[in-house]
């Protein structure tokens, strides 16, 4: 526990330097820690055993940045697009084509590579202050609600939350972890209210919004998470690589924040 939480405080001030440093620095750190959860679940695909196709993933991946800086988020359809033709070509002319190897090289895509897709285009956001805001959120609730959880979970314990894909996970830990998000979600709010000026503010979500935020946060956070708990049981492995003592990979850090940032790229989408 000592090293988990060395480990853990460390990679927060890392985030909080990444958020006050140009939005520039927050998109490379985002694109190098999302090529990293790329290649983490392609091997544990390639470990199960499927013949996976991922280098146009990389390719979209490194032509990201520039092209969201230079045309906006709305490159991020035809990059996804781009990926998966290529993918599905290349697969369809194999002398032996299987439909799970082509779902399993897709799977990547569209669970870390979109994701990603979506933290770079809020980190390239005009406003400094509505960037930090709206990455503050994506990052504070998944991540406070997997604390809450943690810790409720072990207090509590009782019924199993979905024991056929994370065994250890209870129902109580569940409601504990969303409580955590929804209280990140407004200590962020009480956070901008405090900090943000009046024209800043006006581009920020109203109260009710970080409430929603939260409650919506909180459960696809942890349906990030249980999607990491099936690749890794299906792969057969018990964290994505070792890259963080007593956390596992990039992966198993991000698996909740990806499902977050994109429901608020949507959020940031449709309230624009």
């Amino acid at each position: 526990m000592k090293q988990r939480i060395i480990t853990g405080t460390l990679l927060i001030l890392f985030l909080v330097t990444m958020l006050i440093l140009p939005g520039w620095c927050m998109a490379l750190a985002t694109l190098i820690s999302v090529g990293l959860a790329t290649w983490e679940e392609y091997h544990a695909l390639v470990t199960a055993g499927h013949r996976v196709v991922s280098w146009p993933t990389w390719v979209c991946l490194a032509v990201s940045i520039p092209m969201t800086h230079f045309f906006g988020a709305k490159v991020m359809v035809p990059l996804l697009a781009l990926d998966v033709l290529v993918t599905v070509t290349i697969i369809i002319f194999r002398e032996e084509p299987k439909l799970e190897d082509l779902s399993m090289s897709v799977l990547p895509t569209l669970t870390v590579m979109l994701p990603g897709l979506c933290l770079v285009a809020m980190s390239l956001v005009d406003q400094k202050a509505v960037e930090v805001v709206l990455l503050s959120l994506t990052f504070a609730v998944p991540l406070t609600g997997d604390i809450a959880a943690l810790f409720v979970g072990r207090a509590v314990g009782g019924p199993k939350l979905c024991p056929p894909v994370s065994p250890k996970k209870t129902i109580s830990g569940s409601i504990g972890g969303l409580t955590g998000s929804v209280a990140a979600a407004m200590i962020v709010w009480g956070i901008s209210l405090m900090t943000c000026n009046e024209p800043t503010l006006a581009k920020l979500p109203f109260w009710w919004e970080y409430l929603c935020l939260g409650v919506l946060g909180g459960i696809v956070g942890q349906l990030g998470d249980l999607f990491a708990s099936l690749v890794k049981r299906h792969s057969g492995i018990k964290d994505f690589s070792n890259l963080f003592p007593a956390h596992g990979g990039m992966l198993d850090r991000l698996d909740s924040v990806l499902f977050m940032s994109v429901l608020m790229y949507c959020y940031r989408l449709f309230a624009a």
